[in-house]
């Protein structure tokens, strides 16, 4: 069982949306769906599925959160294993960027020869790139923005879930050597690091954006006691964390 899982809140296309991915991406899958009846918010749908060896979960629970890139998940096409890791991308770029819109464009990049940023029709938004054949990069990888009154605090977050969760480590961490932009000196600007076995990565994107966490993507800890469950809700409240 995956111990950290990425919890996709939908209005009403939980359902919808996952069959659409589980159709898109390669080696994926439903994995199951129920039903919630007389909530607050109506009939729930819930839904599990997997994307490239990923798990994920999803429901349809009104329209109380927007999607927004604050969290969203690396795709990595290795062309070492895959001769064809070039092209698969694209086309998973085309399918994705289907009533969906652009945050950077599909090029090469300093960090890869082919990268781009797109936020899907759901809202969902995802980074994938063409990996470099030195790096041993997961296929899917959550990724946290820390932008406006977050930007800033990308350094003290990861170390703080690094000491919640057993199994964890920082992996690699680069810093703004200089003011840039919206970013100031010594915020991160990237840095990769594993919680409970996963690759998550992390970076400060300033204070210029009109958006910033919120519980529409979060990251749900599957626990096996109550005892764990408290030990998590606790420390969770305490640091105001978006786990």
């Amino acid at each position: 069982m995956q111990k950290i899982v990425s919890h996709l809140w939908f209005d009403k296309e939980a359902v919808e949306a996952a069959e659409f991915y589980t159709s898109i991406f390669p080696d994926s899958e439903l994995t199951h769906r129920s039903l919630i009846k007389n909530t607050p918010s109506g009939d729930n749908d819930i839904v599990g599925f997997n994307i490239m060896g990923f798990e994920f979960r999803a429901i349809s629970a009104g329209p109380s959160f927007k999607m927004n890139p604050s969290i969203s998940f690396f795709i990595n096409f290795d062309p070492s294993n895959n001769k064809n890791a070039r092209k698969n991308l694209n086309d998973l770029w085309e399918k994705l960027l289907d009533r969906g819109k652009v945050l950077m464009p599909l090029q090469k990049y300093s960090w890869s020869d082919r990268y781009g940023w797109v936020q899907d029709k759901y809202g969902v938004s995802w980074q994938l790139t063409l990996t470099n054949t030195e790096e041993d990069w997961p296929r899917v990888i959550p990724s946290l923005f820390f932008t406006n009154e977050k930007n800033g605090k990308a350094e003290e977050d990861i170390n703080y879930y690094i000491s919640l969760f057993k199994k964890s480590k920082l992996g690699s961490i680069m810093h703004y050597q200089k003011n840039r932009g919206a970013n100031k000196k010594g915020d991160v600007m990237f840095s990769d690091f594993k919680l409970a076995d996963i690759w998550l990565t992390a970076m400060d994107g300033g204070d210029i954006h009109e958006f910033t966490f919120n519980e529409a993507i979060s990251l749900m800890i599957n626990c096996e006691s109550q005892e764990e469950i408290d030990y998590y809700w606790d420390k969770g409240n305490t640091n105001n964390t978006i786990i």
